[in-house]
């Protein structure tokens, strides 16, 4: 049956759940917020209405999402396992190549995007230069302490099963207990001077964590607004999606955040919502967190729907503006407003970054690559699942028995040193009349041959081929090392292509909208390290400390943002890069027209050392080294020492 998605429904029941309580709260900008009230009542059919129109449209996305869930979690529901058990036959078989290429695409990757740093800025003009090396280090910083890498992977992830990843971009302020020294002492009555005796520790209220932080959205919770592209979701009129939460969890974030309010009236209703129990959400009942409102916990769970929407804010008596602005609204269990506020950041967008490799521009949902395959996953798992069914039956004993010439119990029983007693009427006749043992051919023999095809088309078109898998094949004709490089590098290039359209998308806005929240929003001096590609010009500025302080003031810059090329390290054929550097190295005419220390930083990387550049020495520590007239003159000629001069010192 499908949702229930009528507004008057339960929530009007919710709403009566609420008449006749009351809890004291102060509203922003003196308005009336209070449930039942018809300012929040307002608001909340505001959110719910765009909510419930973009639910019904994600979900004719569902049964083809639950499917690849089932090719890539091997996933049998308890009806269908009942079945095969009752019927005493085959468990279907689940071969996990979809997984298999998942993973690959997903380690391409990671390795591809997870560098250190993640994000990389660079200045517009030569002022701004130390401004941009100092905010890549504080967003780095912030990368580590949130583990952005793991809600990256999570989005990329999503991204190849369903054909978008969608990630939140938020900027987190946790206020408590730090640990500071206090000088310990007295007032010296000659001098009234503090004379110092120790240091003690003491907890002090304050910033214990500020920083820019990622949060995943499921997709099966997503709330775009669908008329208009996934790649384009700036444009719409709305975007949101649905957080599970509990009592205790919203009660602690409205002691911290003073803008939100009305939690208190949650503990009065059924906090779950309407658009979570969609019955075509398969993946919500298998991971066990279907909820069923008949049903009595200890812990009280609450459905969040949070909408940023551009609204005409007097329609609304949110303030005087007749023109569209963009805010956010949360609204528990589809009846409590719980924040209404402007956006409020500088960069003006939705914080919310998606990323779509194989969106073809106008869907709202694009067909994933996980989906483009699954039919082929679909026959090879059948093939393997009927070769093996024939196989049990072949080598299984199927007896054809005359039940007037034998005993059937003891043919139910069979083991070694048994007797078989036959009727009388057998006797004297012996027992190839009455018992014949059935032959079962192997029908199947040839699915095993076919898997291979399904498998070659499979990696043809995710582009995760054996090479990329790192995987020799065993048989066939032996290919050769040029032949196996240019194999490698088509799979590289159409991998490549995803990881641009990936970095286009979602990993520039990300870059961009962190920078901009640690402009705006940074509050503390914040410590970093120098070290790594960055240690020339920050020891120029800075001297020989190892750690610097960065106010809030010292990121006033122009940035602009150094977009990912979407290789990942050893990508390329390492092997000709160094045959490259060798030749440019025997011939000093050719070499003086590169840069030698940049081909050999390339060569290192694509050989896999990513941290080539903390080994480099600092020029201005070099030491000066000296040799004889004679030796380095034939330095000279080979090309491995430019004089500086007229003369050779």
């Amino acid at each position: 049956m499908p949702i229930n998605l009528d507004p008057n429904s339960s929530k009007n029941s919710k709403r009566q759940d609420l008449y006749g309580v009351h809890y004291e709260y102060d509203y922003p900008d003196g308005m009336d917020l209070k449930p039942g009230h018809d300012a929040h009542d307002d608001l909340v059919d505001l959110v719910m209405k765009r909510a419930q129109e973009s639910r019904r449209n994600m979900e004719n996305r569902y049964d083809s999402w639950n499917a690849v869930d089932r090719t890539l979690t091997a996933y049998v529901t308890p009806e269908k396992e009942k079945n095969i058990k009752d019927a005493n036959a085959s468990p279907p078989v689940v071969v996990p190549m979809s997984y298999a290429t998942l993973e690959t695409l997903l380690t391409y990757m990671t390795t591809a995007f997870l560098d250190n740093p993640i994000f990389r800025y660079q200045g517009l003009g030569s002022e701004d230069t130390i401004g941009a090396i100092l905010l890549e280090l504080i967003i780095d910083t912030h990368c580590r302490r949130a583990k952005v890498g793991l809600n990256l992977h999570t989005q990329f992830r999503d991204a190849f099963s369903y054909g978008f990843g969608v990630v939140s971009a938020g900027w987190e302020r946790k206020l408590g207990k730090k640990a500071v020294k206090n000088n310990t002492g007295f007032i010296s009555s000659i001098s009234g001077l503090f004379k110092q005796t120790g240091v003690e520790r003491l907890m002090k209220d304050g910033v214990v964590w500020e920083g820019n932080y990622l949060d995943n959205i499921d997709p099966y919770l997503f709330l775009p607004d669908t008329n208009v592209p996934i790649t384009e979701i700036q444009k719409g009129e709305y975007v949101g999606w649905i957080d599970r939460d509990n009592i205790m969890s919203l009660l602690g974030q409205e002691e911290e955040d003073e803008d939100m309010f009305n939690v208190k009236y949650l503990k009065h209703i059924d906090g779950t919502s309407a658009l979570t129990k969609s019955e075509k959400d398969e993946r919500a009942r298998q991971e066990g967190v279907w909820r069923n409102r008949d049903t009595t916990t200890e812990t009280s769970p609450v459905d969040v729907v949070y909408m940023y929407c551009n609204i005409i804010p007097f329609d609304y008596d949110l303030g005087d503006s007749e023109y569209p602005e963009k805010w956010l609204f949360v609204v528990g269990g589809d009846t409590v407003l719980l924040k209404a506020q402007p956006l409020g950041l500088d960069h003006g967008d939705y914080p919310v970054g998606i990323a779509a490799p194989d969106f073809d521009g106008y869907s709202s949902s694009p067909i994933s690559r996980m989906e483009v395959i699954y039919g082929l996953q679909e026959t090879m798992d059948w093939l393997f699942t009927s070769h093996v069914a024939n196989v049990k039956k072949a080598i299984n004993d199927m007896l054809v028995v005359d039940p007037s010439l034998v005993n059937i119990n003891d043919l139910r029983n069979p083991g070694p040193g048994r007797l078989l007693r036959l009727r009388r009427a057998a006797w004297g006749r012996g027992v190839e009349g009455a018992v014949k043992q059935l032959s079962v051919s192997d029908v199947t023999q040839g699915h095993m041959k076919d898997t291979t095809y399904i498998t070659d088309i499979i990696q043809r078109v995710s582009a995760a081929s054996d090479p990329l898998q790192g995987i020799m094949r065993s048989s066939g004709e032996r290919r050769s090392a040029t032949e196996a490089r240019d194999s490698r590098s088509g799979a590289l290039s159409r991998v490549e292509k995803a990881a641009k359209l990936m970095s286009l998308q979602s990993m520039q806005d990300i870059a961009r909208m962190f920078a901009s929240h640690t402009q705006q929003l940074m509050t503390e001096d914040t410590y970093v390290n120098i070290a790594g590609r960055t240690e020339e010009e920050l020891r120029e500025e800075y001297g020989a400390d190892t750690r610097i302080k960065v106010r809030p003031e010292d990121l006033i810059l122009d940035y602009d943002i150094v977009i990912h090329d979407g290789l990942s390290p050893g990508g390329e054929p390492a092997d000709l890069w160094v045959q490259l550097y060798q030749i440019l190295s025997q011939n000093p005419e050719v070499g003086q027209q590169f840069d030698m220390v940049r081909v050999f930083k390339h060569v290192a990387r694509q050989l896999g050392a990513k941290n080539v550049d903390d080994f480099q020495r600092n020029i201005n520590q070099t030491q000066v080294q000296t040799m004889p007239d004679e030796e380095a003159m034939m330095e000279v000629e080979r090309g491995n020492l430019i004089p500086m001069g007229d003369e050779i010192q």
